[in-house]
């Protein structure tokens, strides 16, 4: 097993960052460019990546209570990850994101997952700051 690990501040209180999190609809905004999801009948989805090329049957699951996104493949069991938004004061929240691959053929490798979860939370602080922006505060 391979598992990878990021976190970012964001500037915004940890409920409105899970707010931008949890929103379905606005997920493309914020995920890896080579990973779509199509919301079929939650928590079932569809993840198709670029790199393979595949579309993989996945569970999609929203805590709110917690704060905390988890997903994986639902019938290989190859993938899963978490995404956690804790606020840590001054109307600030860090958000981290943990990747497990049981899989090694489905691991792109280090650099390629650290890019893309650099990525991803710089888009996904773009969302909260536009977002915030929006709604004056």
């Amino acid at each position: 097993m391979t598992e990878y690990e990021r976190s970012r501040t964001m500037p915004a209180q940890a409920e409105h960052v899970f707010d931008q999190v949890a929103n379905v609809a606005q997920l493309d905004a914020w995920l890896p460019d080579a990973v779509h999801v199509d919301i079929e009948d939650p928590p079932a989805v569809t993840v198709h990546e670029d790199r393979s090329g595949q579309d993989m049957p996945a569970l999609l699951r929203s805590q709110p209570d917690q704060m905390r996104m988890e997903w994986g493949t639902r019938e290989q069991g190859s993938y899963t990850g978490w995404l956690q938004v804790a606020g840590i004061g001054s109307g600030a929240s860090e958000v981290t994101v943990h990747l497990s691959f049981f899989d090694d053929s489905h691991d792109p490798g280090e650099q390629a997952v650290y890019d893309a979860l650099d990525g991803s939370l710089r888009r996904l602080e773009e969302q909260v700051r536009l977002r915030a922006d929006n709604t004056g505060g």
